[in-house]
């Protein structure tokens, strides 16, 4: 027996297939819609986000004093006492045991019992126009003093390495939220459509914490970090499988795309953005990253200053091609450097790894000053904690300082920064602050501030709230700007 078909039937297909073609030859399916709506609820703009490139430049909140920002993180804790805080009083008082009430109540990472008082062996020098007293062993940074503002009561609430590295670079003690990194790729995209907005360089172990310092967590994976090798492909899986040439590739991209671009229309998935944006990329770094990474077409002069070997990996070679990255239009720049743990042989330790690091820094800075791009460039030099002003072991086996998280030291240089600006004060011996404790919300906040966006506006609904950066804190530190 035939069966029976309901012209009504026909009719309502016909007509759902239509409003589907109609929506995907505009490229902007009810999903795409839902997409732009979702992506675009920090009010950055009144323009939509344009869910087929959230790579794409945005206005910021206010007018921007910088445009890109250069992070440089010291895995494992300098000893702030040693470089940025000079306390006669804990010279006087060495060897003595640390006062009774500093203690009492704490916790610490490895000190027991009572521990003694250690003073700095290194001497100290005021630099620059400013006066600000640095360590000898920062001869180079010294001399551009006049662009630093530091800030020496710093704070935290973690003293053990991996969440207290994720409360630097992520604003939370635990995994699960996106890096400063993300949020500004977030809020504000990339000038440079053939690199990523947000590249990470590694010097020396990766830090504790992990490739969570610069994840994207619940922001869409295409504002994640992207970290580059000095060896071998600067990207993994950036070069063609053998036997695939340039347009092959370039084919299969496209064809992808259109069925991305298809599926995209209908869910919204931001993912399937995400994926769509990471293939473009990669097709086009695989012309913009390898000229990038050459550092040997850069001037005599330009390694002399850094202190740069082409073909090797050092923080020397990183900070060169952060200069680069940000020239490019490169939207944040992450470097880390490992190796400042010092609970053993401080005073032998902390000499090798500053002179691996105190040159290309000031010649960072020096070189974005004489390239014009310091005005836009912030520059931010920290860790996740300091080192306590008492000693770890034995006086006579090369003593070392334990985890410090009440009191430590960061500096910022460049677009907005008052440079030769101290911020904070500290006791005597440099454990508690006295005048102007600074948060890393602060921090965050102020870091945002300076990038034109207001840290409690840029925010992301996840799991039935709004996130941001900042949490519930964060205070725009003013006194430190221009």
């Amino acid at each position: 027996m035939a069966t029976r078909i309901d012209t009504r039937d026909l009719t309502a297909a016909r007509l759902t297939a239509t409003r589907r073609e109609l929506f995907q030859s505009a490229g902007v399916g009810i999903g795409a819609i839902a997409l732009a709506a979702l992506l675009d609820g920090d009010g950055l703009s009144a323009s939509p986000r344009d869910p087929r490139n959230p790579l794409a430049p945005r206005p910021p909140h206010r007018p921007a004093r910088a445009k890109s920002v250069i992070h440089i993180h010291m895995v494992g804790a300098p000893s702030h006492l040693d470089l940025f805080e000079d306390k006669p009083a804990l010279r006087k008082h060495d060897g003595e045991p640390v006062p009774a009430r500093m203690i009492e109540g704490q916790r610490f990472a490895f000190l027991r019992g009572h521990p003694r008082l250690l003073g700095t062996r290194f001497q100290f020098e005021r630099r620059g126009r400013c006066g600000m007293p640095m360590s000898e062993l920062l001869p180079h940074l010294g001399a551009v003093a006049d662009e630093i503002a530091l800030i020496k009561t710093m704070h935290t609430e973690e003293f053990n390495h991996a969440p207290a590295q994720l409360f630097m670079q992520t604003g939370f003690s635990r995994f699960g939220r996106p890096s400063v990194g993300s949020w500004v790729t977030y809020g504000l995209g990339s000038e440079n459509a053939g690199l990523p907005g947000f590249v990470v360089l590694v010097t020396g172990a990766t830090a504790g914490a992990g490739n969570s310092l610069w994840g994207s967590a619940f922001l869409p994976t295409v504002y994640q970090g992207i970290r580059f090798r000095s060896k071998g492909d600067p990207v993994l899986f950036l070069s063609n499988p053998r036997g695939v040439e340039r347009d092959d590739r370039r084919r299969a991209i496209e064809d992808v795309t259109a069925l991305n671009r298809v599926q995209l229309a209908d869910v919204g998935d931001p993912e399937i953005a995400t994926r769509i944006a990471q293939y473009e990329l990669a097709f086009r770094m695989q012309s913009s990253v390898p000229e990038l990474m050459d550092i040997s077409t850069e001037p005599p002069d330009v390694h002399e200053l850094y202190g740069t070997k082409p073909g090797r990996e050092s923080f020397a070679n990183h900070c060169l091609l952060a200069r680069r990255l940000v020239e490019r239009g490169v939207r944040f720049v992450q470097l880390y450097d490992s190796g400042w743990d010092h609970h053993g042989d401080v005073f032998g330790n902390l000499p090798k790894k500053c002179q691996a690091t105190d040159r290309p820094i000031a010649a960072l800075i020096t070189d974005l000053k004489r390239r014009g791009l310091l005005d836009e460039t912030l520059v931010v030099w920290s860790s996740e904690f300091g080192r306590t002003p008492m000693l770890q072991g034995q006086p006579s086996k090369k003593p070392g300082r334990d985890h410090h998280k009440d009191s430590f030291c960061t500096w910022l240089a460049g677009a907005g920064v008052r440079g030769g600006t101290i911020v904070g004060t500290t006791d005597d011996l440099g454990y508690y602050p006295v005048e102007h404790a600074v948060h890393f919300n602060d921090l965050h906040a102020t870091i945002l501030h300076l990038l034109g966006i207001d840290h409690e506006r840029l925010t992301f609904r996840f799991q039935g709230r709004e996130f941001r950066l900042t949490d519930v804190g964060g205070v725009v530190l003013d006194q430190m700007l221009v």
